[in-house]
């Protein structure tokens, strides 16, 4: 068994903790990264990347169909699969993650392979690849960045059936030609998308009564209805109830709502846990198998000293890679301030995501959604008041980027400060338009003065036009 210290230790090696290591080191601190799977993290590799990576030729030919005078120059109705298998492949460097490693190497960090586990204040326990084990001591800092894994349900005979996680669709080699689809969630419409696009026949169980239950109800029914355009059989209100395959990667036979229907796979997107439940919490007091509870300074609550720290999936704050790697950089500076010695004031270096996160659902209509939904933002006791638009009824001319354009958008006004609170864009290419939102949001500007950032003509982001139209200046004095 070999010792070693450092400023800073890293459980986990996703996005997040890449970030914060990458900025640890460049500080002039010593620091050790540990992960006993590809550095990188899930969305690098089995989620975010390659997702998109199999969506974007289904947006791309879909919008070529729908463009009059590039439709009559496609041949063939369908996608090369290999070539967006190739593509793909590409972008997750084939599931090895040696130019990652070497990077950080290069940037000052020290990667372990290994699974790390906390053994005490300041101490990870490292296993290694080859049965050795490495006890590491962190002077500063040690962050908490496991990330998370896919729920699967106790339904008989489906782990026999080896079910897909988001790990298998995403890397998969072949289309199977009929696809069980578990899930009305993001993951699980973004799947239904990707199958679909792909030519699978899909079948898709909702548990509840809506997909998307946390959007806004017009993105979710735009949602749907594409689905349904593209062969997608949806079930609301169904679980399954029973799984067999009687054949090792034989056709499956899936049981719901007393009838069964034969399928090549079933997909689960029904959710993930925390991986929490084996890296030592309990030996610093902290329960085991649940997300870290964090200050807004991202350290772990009921840990005496500020030490320890948790980032992104691990804290249940928001699964989404982009807010991990808003922590692990938030995360760095903290560290190296303290490092430094530095006092900080009491809302200095503070992670200020809450209300303000902004995700894009890739399917066909986009879906952008920043900050609160009216929904959420009543909840929280806001007054509120919204403005909608429906295109391209009114914004005449985006009928130019496609025929059968198709869009609708929210604004959650606080009628008490006339800031935004929370936007919805729904459609296609909307996904350029969520940085002005967060802009918007985050830095709290009035709607009187964001009518005057007048969108040039004619492009998308002309969308916000008749949503601010009714804005006024004189109303607010």
């Amino acid at each position: 068994m070999t010792g070693e210290d450092f400023d800073v230790v890293t459980v986990g090696g996703g996005v997040g903790a890449v970030a914060a290591s990458r900025r640890l080191a460049s500080a002039g601190l010593s620091v050790a990264l540990v992960e006993d799977r590809l550095v990188g993290g899930e969305c690098r590799y089995w989620a975010c990347n390659p997702t998109r990576a199999l969506i974007r030729p289904i947006e791309v030919l879909s919008l070529a169909k729908a463009v009059p005078g590039v439709r009559e120059a496609i041949s063939g109705d369908g996608l090369d699969i290999a070539a967006v298998f190739a593509k793909r492949d590409a972008l997750i460097e084939d599931l090895s993650d040696q130019s990652r490693v070497s990077s950080l190497q290069q940037a000052g960090v020290t990667v372990l392979h290994g699974f790390g586990r906390l053994s005490g204040e300041r101490t990870v326990r490292v296993t290694c690849g080859d049965d050795t084990e490495a006890v590491l001591s962190a002077r500063h800092a040690v962050v908490v960045a496991t990330g998370t894994r896919p729920s699967l349900p106790a339904i008989p005979g489906l782990l026999q059936a080896r079910p897909w996680t988001n790990r298998e669709l995403t890397t998969m080699k072949r289309v199977p030609r009929r696809v069980l689809l578990v899930g009305g969630g993001v993951v699980g419409v973004e799947f239904a998308t990707v199958l679909a696009g792909l030519g699978s026949a899909v079948t898709l169980l909702v548990r509840g009564d809506r997909l998307l239950r946390d959007c806004e109800p017009e993105a979710r029914e735009l949602v749907e209805r594409s689905l349904r355009s593209n062969g997608v059989k949806i079930h609301f209100e169904t679980e399954l109830s029973a799984v067999a395959r009687p054949v090792e990667g034989g056709p499956v036979t899936a049981t719901f709502n007393c009838e069964s229907i034969e399928v090549d796979e079933i997909v689960l997107a029904t959710g993930r846990r925390v991986n929490t439940d084996d890296i030592g919490l309990e030996t610093v007091g902290l329960p085991v198998g649940e997300s870290v509870s964090v200050n807004d300074r991202l350290q772990a609550v009921g840990v005496t000293g500020n030490w320890l720290y948790a980032l992104g999936d691990t804290t249940g704050r928001d699964r989404l890679s982009h807010i991990s790697t808003y922590h692990g950089r938030v995360v760095a500076d903290i560290i190296t301030a303290r490092a430094a010695g530095r006092e900080l004031f009491e809302n200095e270096l503070a992670a200020r995501d809450a209300g303000n996160v902004a995700q894009v659902i890739f399917t066909d209509p986009q879906v952008v959604e920043v900050g609160r939904t009216e929904s959420q933002a009543r909840a929280e006791g806001f007054i509120v008041r919204t403005r909608t638009a429906h295109y391209p009824e009114t914004v005449s001319q985006l009928a130019l980027f496609r025929d059968g354009f198709e869009g609708w958008a929210k604004l959650v006004i606080n009628a008490v400060t006339n800031t935004l609170l929370g936007a919805t864009f729904v459609g296609p290419g909307f996904s350029e338009l969520v940085q002005a939102a967060t802009l918007a949001i985050v830095a709290q500007v009035p709607t009187s003065l964001l009518r005057h950032a007048v969108a040039p003509h004619p492009t998308v982001n002309q969308v916000w036009d008749p949503l601010l139209a009714q804005e006024s200046e004189l109303a607010y004095y």
